[in-house]
């Protein structure tokens, strides 16, 4: 095989470079020129003859194997601005611009929910991130991603993967770290039998809360996290924002974008991350489609104290929006979908002409699309602030501000 000399024009979004043709090729930057051996469309030992100006030493070790980070070897503000540009370029393919705010980015080891993956080996256990396009893991030495709690707890998760893993399949850890230490998932594991539930409360001193598969082995401290001033009790494995900066930098935002609101919703809630500050100013109606989301939001509301009226709704919003008619009266609404967007209830936002909307994202290009329905119907796109709290990976998130001027007068 002979030599392939590119120039990479720009990235995709995944973070791969991108050349003529189109090439695919990791860890590149734009204007870069590089050398190596294309197969198919992709080069993926390129030798980087002609570097950016953008191009950094990655601060870690692993870099190179690890799957945990892909734009480790880009300059801090390059990566920003290119967050931005994604989601300017999603706008734009349906006609849209917006001003952009600058890109509030989550400090190193900041990372406070993560999930590892385990697997026995003959001399005990590996436990890490999967390395890029493969399902081998990569034991971490160092890591610059996760909070330092998570990761001092690998060798414990070394220790369960040793207990409860197989050399046949990987265990997975889905970790968050709360006020009152550390809670753990694990799915993929050996059955939960007499002498592994037996053998496994030697951690308690390390991991808060520990549960197998759907079963809870002990809890002798309730994980907790402060959304506003509300303490709440996340159910195992829920989702949560990335890292608290990246939460403060959405809920701000949010916040911002429902200025003079008297009556909110706040649709696919979770555990309450943006209800719960928005009812120490105004009414909130609460919606999640999973009813453990849903019953911890309920416990914590019934247990706060200063906050105006919540109420907390089940429902599947994807099968079942909330109608017109039922968003009567609602004069700001925060909505923050799955990656998949939200179009089937973001159509009945449009019909309700809900004057204050915060349209919260992990995904520009179905943003993109919500956002067009929205303009549609008469609305204003404000501004974007991207908030990156997955650092040195290709994913963004952000806030959108929408409003009807003859409503809001802005």
């Amino acid at each position: 095989m002979t030599d392939t000399t590119l120039t990479i024009e720009r990235l995709g979004h995944l973070g791969d470079g991108i050349a003529r043709g189109p090439v695919f090729v990791p860890l590149t930057l734009p204007g870069e020129e590089v050398e190596g051996v294309v197969e198919g469309d992709r080069m993926d030992a390129p030798r980087i003859t002609r570097p950016s100006a953008d191009r950094v030493r990655p601060p870690c070790t692993h870099f190179r194997s690890c799957g945990g980070c892909t734009l480790m070897h880009a300059a801090d503000p390059f990566v920003a601005e290119w967050k931005a540009a994604v989601i300017a370029t999603a706008l734009a393919a349906h006609g849209l611009e917006a001003p952009m705010r600058p890109t509030a980015t989550s400090p190193p080891r900041s990372r406070r929910r993560a999930v590892l993956a385990g697997r026995r080996t003959k001399k005990g256990a590996l436990v890490g991130f999967h390395a890029r396009r493969s399902d081998v893991i990569v034991a971490l030495s160092e890591c610059h991603v996760l909070a330092p709690p998570l990761f001092a707890l690998i060798p414990t998760l070394a220790e369960i993967t040793q207990l409860g893993g197989s050399r046949s399949a990987t265990l997975s850890f889905a970790l968050t770290l709360t006020e009152t230490g550390i809670d753990c998932a694990v799915t993929g594991g050996k059955p939960l039998d007499g002498d592994l539930r037996a053998a496994l409360p030697r951690f308690r001193d390390r991991v808060a809360r520990l549960t197998w598969g759907d079963e809870p082995v002990y809890a002798d401290v309730t994980p907790t996290l402060h959304f506003g001033p509300v303490a709440v009790a996340p159910p195992p494995g829920a989702f949560l924002q990335a890292t608290s900066e990246g939460e403060a930098a959405l809920r701000s935002a949010v916040a911002e974008a429902l200025a003079g609101a008297t009556r909110i919703a706040d649709l696919f809630a979770g555990c309450g991350t943006f209800a719960l500050p928005l009812a120490t100013r105004a009414p909130v109606h609460a919606v999640e489609g999973a009813e453990e989301m849903t019953t911890a939001l309920g416990h914590a509301v019934r247990h706060a104290q200063g906050l105006k009226t919540v109420t907390v709704e089940t429902r599947d919003l994807f099968r079942r929006p909330l109608y017109p008619d039922e968003l009567k009266g609602i004069d700001g609404l925060v909505i923050d979908p799955p990656r998949a967007g939200a179009e089937a209830q973001v159509a009945q936002i449009a019909a309700a002409q809900v004057p204050r909307v915060a349209l919260v994202s992990c995904n520009p290009v179905t943003f993109a699309r919500d956002a067009a329905a929205l303009v549609a119907a008469g609305y204003r796109l404000n501004w974007v602030q991207p908030v990156d709290q997955f650092r040195w990976s290709p994913h963004v998130e952000l806030v959108a501000s929408l409003s009807l001027p003859h409503l809001t007068g802005n």
